[in-house]
């Protein structure tokens, strides 16, 4: 993964962070303009309770699966706040559209903050106003749109890949956000994403959902899903490689795997943001029988608060896994499994198909402690192999978050 580049580095692509005075101390704009409409695809929250942004932006998306600006606040989520959210949106996309001279369907707009706080439009629009004609592909404009969709987190979240198709050089970056509300199935984060690749729509938005449901839907943090939820990408076809049409074109694999590289980075940075979090924790599953019953214990244990408490106490409390897995929806016979726990350099074995082995519980405790700690379940009924990341259920995280408005 490289991280010198950023989003300004893809063909085609200015941005801008500003602030606005929604947010007191931060910039809380963020603006990215691809010079042409650009092929689009993007997943939402599977909330019941939706933002406005999200409602206006799949609105869009689904019009042609194209776009060619996204445009997003932050300090205020704009959910939960009726007609007069509603009006505040359609502002957004309306000025957004006028003062780019695009269609209106060519716009993704998103918010971040508050629930449920009336959605300052005024701020918002003016800030957009002010600041369209800022758009820059200068290196410092990818640094401050990345910094213009924080919340809560501690740090700007980033990330590019390049590859080589049809002898051209193919550029993609992205940026994201989130460190609480984290949790599969997408939860309290954005990301947006854009490349300079020429690809079919349809074929985009097939594999936008495929990459998602291995990256983003496979951290947790807290277990709760967020109204605002969003990862969007922008292909615009600036690169003028022949056009990917299928998923036998010979540029086709490697970009979907580039794109799930991408998007895995920046979900381990949000797992490792988490609110409170002093463990970024990798869950493996392995010989399974499908991907989808290993990615399904992967959630069940990642996401059980007993085995995140455990975590944080440094206590190898084994059974809570295995009992975690039991929840998982599935067939699991717990018989037949072999379970390991240990830190990045080492891991010891506590069961082997199903019989508690003898192990030195300090020196696991040991190996607990530190910052990042790896499990890893052998289902042993299978081939198939799932991986998931979190973190760990602190005091810290309950302290914040029980006053978080306050």
């Amino acid at each position: 993964m490289t991280m010198i580049k950023n989003i300004t580095n893809v063909r085609g692509i200015k941005c801008w962070g500003a602030h606005t005075g929604v947010k007191s101390m931060r910039r809380d704009l963020a603006i990215i303009y691809s010079e042409v409409p650009a092929a689009a695809a993007a997943v939402f929250t599977q909330n019941k309770v939706r933002a406005e942004p999200v409602e206006i932006s799949e609105r869009n998306i689904n019009t042609n699966h194209r776009a060619q600006v996204i445009v997003c606040n932050a300090g205020n989520a704009n959910a939960c706040t009726g007609e007069q959210g509603r009006l505040g949106a359609e502002a957004m996309m309306k000025v957004t559209a006028e003062m780019l001279n695009i269609p209106e369907e060519d716009v993704i707009i998103a918010s971040t903050g508050l629930i449920g706080e009336p959605f300052p439009t005024e701020d918002v629009v003016n800030g957009i106003r002010n600041n369209i004609h800022k758009l820059s592909d200068e290196a410092k404009a990818g640094s401050f749109v990345a910094n213009a969709i924080l919340t809560t987190d501690t740090f700007a979240k980033e990330g590019f890949v390049g590859f080589e198709h049809d002898g051209i050089q193919i550029n993609m970056g992205g940026i994201a956000k989130g460190s609480g509300m984290i949790h599969p199935n997408m939860a309290t984060m954005l990301a947006f994403v854009v490349t300079d690749l020429n690809i079919e729509n349809k074929l985009l938005d097939k594999t936008l959902r495929y990459c998602v449901d291995r990256s983003f839907n496979m951290i947790t943090v807290d277990g709760d899903t967020s109204t605002n939820d969003m990862v969007a990408i922008m292909a615009n076809g600036m690169a003028d490689n022949t056009k990917i049409k299928s998923e036998s074109d010979p540029g086709y694999i490697i970009f979907r795997e580039k794109l799930l590289e991408l998007l895995t980075h920046l979900a381990k940075l949000i797992v490792s943001d988490g609110e409170g979090a002093s463990k970024f924790i990798e869950y493996k599953v392995t010989k399974a029988r499908t991907e989808e019953t290993a990615r399904k214990l992967v959630r069940a244990i990642s996401d059980s608060t007993l085995v995140k408490t455990a975590m944080f106490g440094r206590d190898p409390n084994w059974g809570r896994i295995v009992a975690a897995c039991g929840n998982a929806g599935i067939n699991f016979n717990y018989r037949k499994v072999n379970l390991f726990l240990g830190d990045q350099e080492k891991m010891v074995q506590v069961l082997e198909k199903g019989k508690p082995l003898d192990f030195d519980k300090n020196y696991i405790k040991k190996l607990l402690r530190e910052s990042q700690i790896r499990v890893h379940l052998e289902v042993n009924n299978g081939k198939e192999s799932g991986m998931g990341w979190g973190s760990d259920l602190t005091t810290d995280y309950v302290l914040f978050n029980s006053v978080y408005t306050t």
